[in-house]
């Protein structure tokens, strides 16, 4: 029997329209796909990202997810300006939330990946990128940005892992690194040990 309050279900659902959240700024990216028909949301991936590498200000991130490198003149940014990369949501240090792509859209971030015995993370899995170095720490900004959307996405999809990019292809990739503590977060959301980073052969 299903006791939740009318009310309840109404301000949950009313956080979200189409999969975008109500509570982040929106910046839209061209750079996603639909999902495949059968996709189980499941999975929610952690990121660090800066640029140029260490430096935490300026718009550079976001026009990079938003397919608007080419329009910032950085030695560093001409190598990646090309690619077409994107994720759902960006946290600054501060904690502002902005959102490129629906959650109920595939975002391009997590690249030749597996976890939980599948491949293709990027079909059933909603990617959030943190202002940051790899290896570096997050403010608490950011970790109380991250919580409050990571609430949000467990009541409205079926969430059953977190993890970090360095976990779903670690051959590739370390962020968000050490800097980022796990178990804070895990205790921000109250959820259990096996919500968090496996090792999935």
């Amino acid at each position: 029997m299903n006791t939740t309050h009318p009310t309840t279900a109404l301000a949950k659902s009313s956080l979200w329209a189409k999969g975008w959240y109500q509570f982040a700024k929106r910046l839209d990216s061209p750079h996603f796909s639909a999902r495949p028909p059968d996709a189980k949301i499941d999975l929610v991936v952690v990121h660090s990202i800066s640029l140029p590498p260490g430096v935490y200000s300026g718009d550079a991130v976001t026009h990079f997810l938003t397919g608007q490198a080419q329009t910032i003149e950085h030695p560093y940014l001409e190598s990646i300006k090309d690619l077409k990369v994107s994720a759902h949501f960006f946290i600054r240090r501060q904690g502002e939330l902005i959102q490129m792509v629906s959650c109920d859209d595939m975002a391009w971030h997590a690249g030749v990946s597996h976890y939980r015995g599948r491949d293709r993370c990027n079909d059933d899995s909603i990617g959030i990128e943190l202002e940051g170095l790899e290896g570096d720490t997050f403010e608490a900004e950011q970790y109380e940005t991250l919580s409050g959307l990571c609430s949000s996405l467990l009541q409205h999809y079926p969430i059953e892992h977190l993890a970090g990019h360095e976990h779903i292809a670690p051959a590739r990739k370390k962020d968000p690194g050490a800097g980022f503590s796990w178990e804070d977060f895990r205790k921000s959301l109250g959820l259990t040990q096996n919500f968090f980073p496996i090792s999935d052969k």
